[in-house]
């Protein structure tokens, strides 16, 4: 029997529904008065604790904007997952999924507001370079030399 309790893909939908929501700026109750919801009842989509009807689920693209297609974006691989990863799927800790603080969002923002393409491959670059020597300063120690 399938259950139909929240699973692995409610909760990668529910975490690119929370990305777009703030992406938007938009709070909780913001989107929740936009869709004749509770903040509460968004938040329990945004953790996954409660499915989204098919229904709701057009809605809600309609109102962020972005085809439906998008909140499936990354569970492609807890639909294809084997039996016994589909169960650990299932499990009460949500999936491994990256984190967007608030600040990378306005990264993004701002980055898609320069017209220079120019200018932005010299910022990507830029960024590129800084995450790199970050990622060699971990790995190697700030005291060990090279």
């Amino acid at each position: 029997m399938i259950s139909k309790a929240p699973n692995g893909v409610d909760r990668v939908v529910g975490q690119r529904l929370r990305w777009r929501r703030r992406e938007l700026r938009l709070t909780q109750e913001q989107l929740g008065e936009r869709l004749g919801l509770t903040f509460q009842q968004v938040q329990k989509y945004e953790k996954g604790i409660n499915r989204i009807a098919a229904g709701r689920l057009y809605e809600i693209s309609a109102e962020l904007g972005v085809d439906i297609s998008y909140f499936f974006d990354g569970a492609a691989d807890l639909i294809g997952l084997p039996s016994q990863a589909v169960q650990e799927a299932n499990s009460p800790e949500p999936p491994n999924l990256p984190v967007i603080e608030t600040d990378a969002i306005e990264l993004i923002q701002a980055y898609q507001a320069i017209a220079d393409s120019g200018v932005r491959k010299s910022l990507l670059n830029a960024i590129r370079a800084a995450a790199s020597a970050a990622l060699r300063e971990a790995d190697t120690g700030p005291d060990d030399e090279c």
